[in-house]
C-alpha cells in the first residue's frame, strides 16, 4: 500500500501554494486542475483589492536620507507622499505642519506647506551642526483627521550624496560619470495680483548629456482581416512615442494658501543645449507663495525656488 503523500507547499515572498490553492499577497484564485482536498485558511482574505482614493487620504513625509556638508554640517533630506490622487492639500506651518527640534529658528523650517498628488522625492532640506550626534529631525503631518511623522536620523546606512539627489534617486554612477547638472536662472522674487497671469521666464543650459534622442515613427497597427492569424501583433501601448531626452523646465508649487495654476502644466523642452522658457501661472487668492523651477535633462536636475507675493 502506497504510503498518502502530504502535498508539497512552497514559499515566496508573496505566494504561497499549498493543497491546491494559489495565494498572492493575501488573495486566492484556484490552482490549475480539480482539487477535491483544498483549503484555504482562516483569516485570509479571499480578493485582493484595488482601490484609489481621490480624496480624504493623508500626506505621508518620508526621510530620504542625509548629506554631510563639507563644513561638517549635515543635510536630513525629504519628500512627501500625498496619498490622495487628485486632491491637493494647504497644510501651513503651526501645529498640523511642524519640524521638530527648531534649530534656534521662531518655528518656521521653510519645509513645504502644499502638497501635491502622490510621490515628491528630496523635495525639503533641514541643516544640522556637526555635533547633532544621536538626536532626530522630526516632521509632523495631519491632514484628514490623520497625523504622520518621519525621523531622519545620521544613520550610517542612509547616507546619501548630492548626485543620489539629482537624479531623483536613480543609481549614481561615480565622479567617471561626463553628464553633468543642468544650470538655471530664474528671478527669486516676483509678486502678482489675483487672478491676473505672472509671467515666469527661465533660462536653462545644459552639457547636451545624456544625446538626446528622436523620436521614432510609430509601428503601424494591423487592422481587423489584414493579419494572418499565426502573426503576432504589437500591444497597445508599444506604439507610443518614446521618452525624448534633451533640456527642459518644468514647475511645481511648494507653499501657498491655494492652488497655483500653471500654463503650461507640462515640461517646456528647450532648443538645443541652452535658451530660454516661458510660463504663465495664476493665484485665487492673496498671500505668500512659493514654487520650484526645475530644469532637467532627463538623467539630472537642478531646483531653484521663486517667491511670490500675491495681492488685490
Amino acid at each position: 500500500m502506497d504510503r498518502p503523500r502530504c502535498p508539497r507547499a512552497r514559499w515566496g515572498p508573496s505566494l504561497v501554494v499549498a493543497f491546491g490553492t494559489i495565494f498572492v499577497g493575501g488573495g486566492t484564485l484556484p490552482a490549475q486542475g480539480p482539487s477535491p482536498g483544498s483549503y484555504t485558511p482562516p483569516g485570509l482574505p479571499t480578493e485582493i483589492t484595488q482601490v484609489r482614493f481621490n480624496a480624504g487620504q493623508s500626506v505621508v513625509p518620508y526621510f530620504e536620507g542625509w548629506i554631510k556638508n563639507p563644513d561638517g554640517t549635515f543635510d536630513m533630506v525629504f519628500g512627501y507622499f500625498n496619498r490622495n490622487w487628485k486632491q491637493e492639500i494647504s497644510v501651513p506651518v503651526g501645529p498640523d505642519n511642524k519640524v521638530e527640534p527648531l534649530l534656534g529658528t521662531t518655528g518656521d523650517l521653510n519645509q513645504p506647506t502644499y502638497f501635491l498628488p502622490r510621490r515628491h522625492r528630496f523635495i525639503y532640506r533641514v541643516r544640522v551642526p556637526a555635533n547633532f550626534g544621536k538626536q532626530s529631525v522630526i516632521w509632523t503631518l495631519t491632514t484628514n483627521g490623520r497625523t504622520e511623522r518621519a525621523y531622519g536620523e545620521l544613520i550610517p546606512e542612509q547616507e546619501i550624496n548630492e548626485r543620489v539627489v539629482m537624479t531623483n534617486g536613480s543609481f549614481d554612477p561615480g565622479h567617471d560619470d561626463p553628464n553633468k547638472q543642468p544650470t538655471l536662472i530664474v528671478a527669486a522674487t516676483a509678486t502678482a495680483k489675483v487672478n491676473v497671469p505672472l509671467a515666469l521666464r527661465v533660462q536653462a543650459a545644459d552639457d547636451g548629456l545624456p544625446k538626446p534622442r528622436s523620436v521614432p515613427t510609430p509601428k503601424p497597427v494591423a487592422t481587423s482581416g489584414t493579419t494572418a492569424p499565426s502573426q503576432f501583433t504589437a500591444q497597445v501601448n508599444s506604439s507610443a512615442p518614446r521618452r525624448v531626452l534633451g533640456l527642459r523646465v518644468t514647475w511645481k508649487q511648494y507653499r501657498g494658501p491655494a492652488k497655483a495654476v500653471f500654463l503650461p502644466e507640462d515640461l517646456i523642452a528647450v532648443s538645443g543645449t541652452q535658451g530660454e522658457t516661458e510660463t504663465s501661472v495664476r493665484f485665487s487668492e492673496v498671500g505668500t507663495y512659493k514654487i520650484l523651477a526645475t530644469a532637467t535633462d532627463g538623467a539630472m536636475s537642478r531646483n531653484q525656488e521663486v517667491t511670490v507675493t500675491v495681492t488685490r
